[in-house]
């Protein structure tokens, strides 16, 4: 079952992406998410409304607009700022079908709300929308994950890399879910694979690492098998309520 407190913890961060030459709103979009982290949270709201009044199209501007509300809705119990994010998360899904954080914020915002069965619905609908991009099949094995039906998770990460076997994300997600699971040598693998594909993943890096250690302690003492795991893996998919540019 799910629990707010876990999602609020995983609810997608938030995100900035130049636009052509909408300087303008990608500057606003900049200092809204930079009071966001300093915990300035209506300061960032009015930043972000600025980003939409500015460029009416900037589907960013509305997703780092709904998250915020999300957040605040959620941490003061608001009804009417959980409504307003999911006006917004629509908004942004209107300017931009495919964006994958403002998916995943709506998601989490249903589920927030007491409707998994619509978050579900959502991205498989989104999923079938889109049948050669990987990355609805991702965030629906995040859903799984999250859900505790880890078998479904890993039925959609390994259909996510054979859509795009070029995804480093999907291919952590394999190695960490596949780390939980106990199978450490494929999670090597995987960990590896996407490594290959991008190098700047320190998370990768560490469980790789981790799991290099563990696997040569087990080796020479088997008895060590369940009882040498390090800390476990955390999520791949990006999480908590931080800011990527």
């Amino acid at each position: 079952m799910f629990s707010i407190q876990t999602l609020l913890v995983l609810v997608i961060p938030l995100i900035l992406t130049a636009s052509g030459c909408r300087w303008a709103a990608s500057g606003q979009n900049t200092i809204g998410a930079r009071l966001y982290q300093q915990g300035q949270y209506s300061a960032a709201l009015q930043q972000f409304q600025k980003v939409i009044a500015t460029d009416p199209d900037n589907a960013d501007g509305y997703y780092n607009l709904a998250a915020t509300n999300h957040r605040l809705g959620i941490e003061q119990k608001d009804q009417k700022m959980l409504n307003q994010a999911e006006a917004l998360y629509n908004q942004c899904l209107d300017h931009s079908p495919n964006h994958v954080e403002c998916h995943r914020g709506l998601a989490v915002l249903l589920i927030d709300t007491g409707r998994p069965d619509r978050a579900f619905a959502l991205m498989k609908n989104w999923a079938n929308q889109n049948p050669n991009f990987s990355e609805p099949r991702i965030e629906l094995a995040r859903l799984y994950e999250e859900a505790n039906n880890p078998e479904l998770a890993l039925q959609y990460l390994e259909d996510a890399v054979q859509k795009d076997a070029s995804n480093s994300r999907a291919w952590l997600a394999l190695g960490r879910l596949r780390e939980r699971s106990g199978d450490y040598s494929q999670a090597i693998q995987n960990y590896q694979r996407s490594l290959a594909i991008n190098n700047q993943q320190p998370q990768a890096w560490e469980r790789l690492a981790s799991l290099n250690r563990q696997f040569a302690g087990r080796s020479s003492n088997p008895a060590a098998q369940n009882t040498t795991r390090i800390a476990a893996p955390g999520s791949p998919y990006g999480g908590g309520f931080n800011v990527r540019y």
